[in-house]
């Protein structure tokens, strides 16, 4: 309990206001809110969250999982996730740490490591029971921002350092399969960095398939299991997400941000964005503009 409360200090002092901090450390970020959010569509990158105060829901399709300081959130693959913060306040604000996955990393340790590759039926998404070690680990990564000096050194061997201790835990023999070249998992793992590449170019199912080694009936079905949406609607939501941001922090107008992310016709994209956000762009972007706190993606 000492350790998480550290973790959440440490959070606090690197985190100004509310929203999504980028570190030193490249696959390290660290949230806060201080007040409950709004339910946010977001693809989630394959990560681990460490929540060191607060609570958060997330949803994928009809199922849904909670994580707070108890718990943790393991996302194995790239997702489509929607998710809110349930538990925050100016006084008690949801403190998170997401640390990105390194599949290469995974790759050398599960080789270091030397177990076997087992069949596994376990979710890409997951909750966990808190585990001291990651959080000690997470403390100490998170502790290098006060000494920027020592993280080009330490900071990639406590990730490595996380990342076994993932690898070793009950989620493991589902990153063996993401990271074991020809399984599912890493096909599908695959695929999504090629749409998320091309995600604003007209999408060819046959050349995602090729790429992810599969024919195009397996990648339709197992990218179906897996993200609970099909290739072409996951690149929908790549798109509208991108557009968001661009309206939002770059200021552009609806027809340009829709333009930019493959729309060639704006009712069409005025309208699959009201389906996702709930609201027409420029109204939504007004309300975020208002209330910028009321909408944690990570």
């Amino acid at each position: 309990m000492e350790r998480i409360t550290e973790l959440a200090a440490a959070i606090d002092r690197h985190v100004a206001g509310s929203g999504v901090c980028t570190t030193a450390m490249p696959h390290v970020s660290l949230i806060r809110a201080d007040q409950p959010s709004t339910p946010t569509p977001a693809v989630y990158e394959a990560s681990l969250c460490l929540i060191a105060q607060g609570s958060k829901r997330v949803a994928i399709g009809d199922d849904s999982v909670v994580y707070d300081a108890a718990h943790y959130l393991l996302v194995s693959v790239d997702l489509p996730l929607v998710g809110h913060v349930i538990d925050a306040s100016p006084d008690c604000p949801y403190l998170c740490c997401k640390i990105d996955l390194d599949p290469s990393m995974l790759s050398d340790l599960m080789v270091a490591e030397g177990g076997a590759v087992l069949q596994t039926h376990l979710p890409v998404l997951g909750v966990y029971p808190s585990d001291p070690d990651l959080i000690d680990a997470a403390c100490r990564l998170v502790g290098l921002l006060d000494r920027p000096d020592t993280i080009r050194v330490l900071a990639p061997l406590i990730e490595r350092e996380i990342l076994y201790r993932l690898l070793t835990g009950p989620h493991g023999p589902m990153l063996r399969h993401l990271v074991t070249a020809g399984s599912h998992l890493n096909q599908i793992s695959r695929a999504i960095a090629v749409i998320r590449r091309r995600f604003d170019a007209p999408i060819r199912i046959d050349e995602v398939a090729a790429e992810a080694g599969m024919s195009p009936s397996s990648l339709h079905a197992h990218f179906k299991a897996i993200t609970r949406m099909t290739p072409l609607e996951y690149q929908k939501q790549l798109r509208l997400q991108e557009a968001r941001r661009l309206m939002l922090v770059g200021g552009a107008t609806a027809g340009t941000a829709g333009f930019a992310v493959g729309y060639e016709s704006p009712s069409q994209f005025s309208r699959e964005y009201r389906r996702l956000f709930g609201a027409p762009p420029r109204q939504d972007i007004e309300r975020l503009h208002a209330a910028p706190s009321a909408e944690i993606a990570l």
